[in-house]
């Protein structure tokens, strides 16, 4: 006997979503970020822990997140021309999740070696964590969202639920990692160790998304709306790409995860470096990411009634606006660590709607390939959006290490110079201020919320003919 079908959301469109159905869908990007939030704290491991030089640093991440965003067409393109009849997205669940697991623990047994072997060494681990296995697992579940519901209000409850997610993994780096790793030695067998735990927690993540996920809308013994899409016309890859640029929403979603990415990127490697160079401690880091999870809960309580009240747009040129007047107040304020603690609290929350809507927006693109070009292309959509994203959190990434080498920074000193500090506000600081600025412009150029419902029907109407 079947289960009693859900009802109809604001639009008319049936609900498929169950509350077990949104967790495990939601531990994917459990699993996907607990391997990216590493990789923004690698910076730190890698000068402080390894000895290695900013500058080579910065650019060998810019090197792997240019090679990890181009895997990531390729991989839609992979996707995208899976053999009809076969799923397309679930099974890399397992494929990538386990191995990548495997590879959070390698990302730290780094040898010790001379600069050059130690370099070698981080750039293949580096490739092979984001460029491949992230890369592998992150594009199908990013295309997970589209067909497992039409519906535009459980996708952004989806999207608030993976957010949730993602970000209790990127709390357990912001606020465990540094106390935790320094209570056991604060040596790089102290990270191997954290990596062993973090490892066994994305590999069961990625096991429980894979039981839980399906790929089709339409729910066991239940006739709705949602049911199974057909099997879409393949379109070649260098003509799928070129649609995309010629779709305005997908290029300002494409821009917009680029600019947020950079922003991720900062505040995940940012923090240990301020609170080590301008505070004196770097287990401070560790009591500022118990305070971020206060705006970090309310965020996501609040996230979904400010859609509903606001739509989509508006609740992001919020956001960004708070971001914009928390980071001009820090730069008033930047050697108080109660003023850092409160407007890097909002700054958090800034970050967050971003965090919960990118999928959502993405979908939205996505729906009107469809309605300008006749075809979707999911997957392809996705990773080329997602190109933005990994060459941002490189970027964001990169950009700490090449102010520190602009600064001659140099770890072993008793306290920071002058150009030292002033290389730490401008990474934490004045960046993300600019970032948010050119955010909150750029969205409010994205008019499609309001005009989807009747692009939908027109669609509806072509397929009826």
């Amino acid at each position: 006997m079947g289960r009693k079908p859900l009802g109809k959301d604001q639009f008319g469109v049936q609900k498929v979503m169950r509350l077990k159905d949104y967790f495990g869908d939601a531990m994917g990007q459990f699993a996907l970020n607990a391997m990216s939030t590493l990789a923004g704290q690698l910076t730190y491991f890698y000068t402080d822990k390894i000895g290695m030089a900013a500058g080579a640093v910065a650019m060998m991440f810019l090197i792997c997140k240019v090679v990890d965003a181009f895997t990531g067409l390729v991989m839609g393109n992979i996707v995208d021309h899976t053999k009809p009849g076969k799923e397309k997205y679930r099974p890399w669940l397992l494929k990538a999740g386990i191995p990548g697991g495997i590879m959070m623990v390698l990302m730290f047994t780094v040898p010790k070696t001379g600069h050059t072997g130690k370099l070698t060494y981080a750039m293949i681990t580096n490739i092979l964590l984001t460029a491949v296995f992230y890369t592998a697992m992150a594009i199908p579940y990013s295309a997970l969202m589209t067909v497992r519901t039409n519906s535009q209000e459980e996708r952004g409850i989806m999207g608030t639920w993976r957010s949730a997610a993602g970000y209790i993994a990127g709390a357990i780096f912001a606020i465990g990692l540094i106390p935790i790793t320094n209570a056991m030695g604060g040596n790089q067998s102290a990270w191997i160790k954290f990596g062993f735990v973090i490892g066994i927690l994305v590999i069961f993540a990625s096991l429980t998304a894979y039981v839980t996920s399906r790929e089709t809308a339409a729910e066991s013994g239940a006739a709705v709306e949602a049911a199974e899409q057909p099997e879409e016309e393949m379109v070649p890859f260098r003509e799928a790409i070129v649609k995309l640029f010629h779709n305005k929403y997908w290029v300002i979603v494409l821009v917009t995860n680029l600019i947020a990415s950079i922003i991720y990127g900062i505040t995940a490697g940012s923090g240990a470096y301020y609170c080590k160079w301008i505070f004196g401690n770097d287990n401070l880091i560790g009591i500022l990411g118990a305070i971020g999870m206060i705006p970090t809960v309310l965020g996501f309580m609040l996230v979904t009634p400010l859609i509903r009240k606001l739509g989509v747009v508006k609740t992001l040129m919020l956001s960004f606006g708070l971001g914009i007047g928390a980071n001009i107040l820090l730069l008033f304020t930047r050697e108080n660590f109660f003023c850092y603690a409160l407007f890097g609290s909002i700054t958090t929350f800034a970050t967050i709607p971003m965090m919960c809507l990118a999928g959502v927006m993405t979908a939205m693109s996505i729906d009107y390939n469809e309605y300008k070009y006749g075809v979707r292309m999911i997957a392809t959509s996705n990773s080329a959006s997602g190109f933005g994203g990994k060459l941002g959190s490189g970027l964001g990434t990169s950009m700490i290490g090449w102010l520190l080498a602009a600064a001659g920074y140099d770890s072993n000193l008793a306290a920071a110079t002058e150009a030292t500090k002033t290389a730490i506000y401008g990474f934490a600081i004045v960046i993300p201020f600019v970032l948010f600025l050119i955010l909150f412009v750029l969205i409010s150029k994205f008019d499609l919320e309001k005009l989807l419902p009747g692009m939908k029907e027109e669609i509806a109407a072509r397929k009826s003919q």
